[in-house]
């Protein structure tokens, strides 16, 4: 299995409100929080290291590519 990386969500639109929706009253702390145990989560669920390489690698070249803010 490789990583999916075109669009493969249903709705998401409706995944990103729900994800906007789960860190709504959080502290900054607990939003870290949130995000680590959600990718532990997921990661957990992909259960492949081969995927979850690709997905990491592939996340941090899109950040390190991004303009500093």
């Amino acid at each position: 299995m490789s990583l999916i990386t075109d669009p493969n969500l249903d709705s998401p639109d409706d995944f990103y409100e729900a994800l906007i929706a789960a860190h709504d009253g959080l502290a900054e702390p607990e939003s870290h929080a949130l995000n680590a145990r959600l990718v532990l989560l997921l990661a957990n669920h992909i259960g492949s290291l081969e995927v979850l390489r690709e997905a990491l690698a592939a996340a941090r070249l899109d950040a390190q590519s991004a303009p500093a803010s």
